[in-house]
Parts: structure tokens; C-alpha cells; sequence
């Protein structure tokens, strides 16, 4: 197995990649439509920087989705949020589905 099933990816987001800080804060690549999984679900999670925090949400997106630390994204309810953490969960040669796990705040 590759990738998430087709029918799997019910949702869509908008993620707006983080690419650093500029004089007037935080600077964001262009926008991007992932279709992914969106499960809305509040529990602690640990950051990039490996603190406790607590995620409202986790998206389901394909491998090859660009969501580093700080990105913005604005999920299908309207609500903008923020990626904790992006997790590459890659199956290789395993029957498993490959996914990038996006933790949102």
C-alpha cells in the first residue's frame, strides 16, 4: 500500500507553509488545498521543541504534504489553527498506508 485511500481523504484544508520570520513576523508560502482526514479530537501531544502541549486536532494528509512547525491552517469548519508537529508516518514495503500526520493546535 502506498498512500491514504482515496475515500479516506473526506476533508479538505488550506495549509499556508511556515518559512520563517521577516521584520513584520511570521512569513508563509502560498497557500495550498490538502485533501485529508480531519479528526477533531483534544489530547496532549509533545512539540517539535519536545514540550507538552495540547492538540484540538489531528489531519491525515498524503506523504508528500509540506506542514512544517508553525504553519497556518485553516480547516473545513472556517477555524485558522497552527501545526504543533508534522509526523511522517512512511509504511516503506509494509501493507500500512503512508500518511503525514499534521497535529494541530
Amino acid at each position: 500500500m502506498s498512500g491514504l485511500p482515496g475515500w479516506l481523504l473526506q476533508h479538505s484544508i488550506t495549509v499556508e507553509p511556515y518559512e520563517g520570520t521577516g521584520a513584520y513576523g511570521h512569513v508563509y508560502g502560498l497557500p495550498a488545498v490538502v485533501r485529508c482526514f480531519v479528526d477533531e479530537q483534544t489530547r496532549t501531544v509533545r512539540s517539535a521543541a519536545g514540550d507538552q502541549t495540547t492538540s484540538s486536532g489531528t489531519a491525515y494528509a498524503p506523504l508528500a504534504t509540506v506542514a512544517p512547525p508553525l504553519s497556518r491552517v485553516t480547516l473545513p469548519t472556517g477555524r485558522t489553527t497552527v501545526v504543533i508537529q508534522a509526523l511522517r508516518r512512511d509504511g516503506g514495503t509494509l501493507p500500512v498506508p503512508s500518511h503525514l500526520e499534521i497535529q494541530l493546535e
